[in-house]
């Protein structure tokens, strides 16, 4: 399905009247879809254009200076997600300080109104707009008997029941638990970047390496240790084991790396961007007492994320 992506509200000039949903979305994750899956029903019944809102940079990012922030999604991956979903429209709006002063009478009106043609909006229970986050869905419902248009409450109790927030499963990713990440998500989390040149050692102990570069500083990476991971490559789903850390058996210092051994694949990644699914948690990374000992340890990793892919 195509879905028209645009880069900003004021590049948008499409006439046809649209059901809306509003957020960050960061992990696009099952208590998310559950709004989304409402708004392509109601759309699709009401002939309304399912359109999303959503922003880049994080508000947090922006707003709190909060450099720190780790997000589940890169903006790259989150559109991803959101076109798989089969929405007719998705808005990335550039998020400022300037938009962040619009009050909610302009939001609403100037935008979702006047701008995106919004005849229905879908929305969570506890959603805040406006400067300042001081307006909430009975504002909205308010300004919807004035400026015509509907909404559409998830309520509490349908949002909870899922009980599952991108707190809770960056909690999980942190720890590595990635069984509880991964149900939460409703899909493998990832990794992606580009391969970059590496040393070369894994080659040299017959277990060459992709080297994963993140551009993104504000992506999650789980906690060290090592992970049964796919991806797909020239077109086919091909299997693998990726280490998160320091290398201590060789090296032991410096940043954090995140290099992928695939298993039967022999082709020159060098400079493409590729996507890691990370499907399991082996085992913690540590040091060994030799390059031999850590080969050894290597063939039992790849036997037991070959298990663990099997099943």
């Amino acid at each position: 399905m195509y879905v028209v992506t645009v880069q900003s509200i004021s590049k948008y000039d499409e006439r046809h009247p649209t059901a809306i949903t509003i957020g960050t979305f960061d992990g696009v994750h099952i208590g998310h879809r559950k709004i989304l899956e409402r708004l392509m029903k109601t759309s699709a019944t009401a002939t309304l254009k399912s359109t999303v809102l959503t922003f880049f940079p994080h508000p947090r990012m922006v707003l709190q200076k909060d450099v720190d922030i780790k997000l589940l999604n890169t903006i790259g991956e989150k559109t991803k997600i959101l076109r798989a979903m089969g929405l007719d429209q998705l808005i990335i709006h550039p998020f400022t300080k300037e938009f962040s002063r619009l009050s909610a009478t302009e939001f609403v009106r100037d935008i979702l109104v006047n701008k995106l043609k919004t005849k229905k909006i879908i929305i969570g229970y506890d959603h805040r707009f406006g400067r300042n986050r001081n307006a909430n869905i009975v504002d909205l419902r308010a300004f919807g008997t004035t400026l015509d248009f509907e909404v559409e409450e998830i309520s509490a109790q349908e949002i909870d029941e899922v009980s599952v927030s991108s707190t809770k499963i960056r909690k999980a990713l942190e720890e590595g638990d990635i069984p509880t990440a991964n149900a939460y998500l409703g899909y493998h989390y990832m990794l992606t970047g580009s391969v970059k040149k590496g040393k070369g050692l894994g080659r040299q102990i017959d277990f060459p390496t992709a080297n994963l570069n993140i551009p993104e500083g504000y992506k999650l990476v789980p906690k060290n240790g090592v992970y049964a991971v796919q991806s797909e490559l020239l077109g086919k789903t091909v299997h693998g084991m990726m280490n998160i850390g320091y290398n201590p058996t060789v090296s032991g210092e410096g940043q954090v790396s995140i290099e992928i051994h695939y298993f039967d694949f022999d082709h020159d990644l060098y400079g493409q961007e590729i996507q890691v699914d990370i499907l399991h948690r082996i085992r913690d990374e540590r040091k060994f007492e030799s390059v031999e000992a850590l080969k050894s340890q290597l063939h039992k990793d790849r036997e037991t994320s070959l298990s663990l892919i099997s099943k």
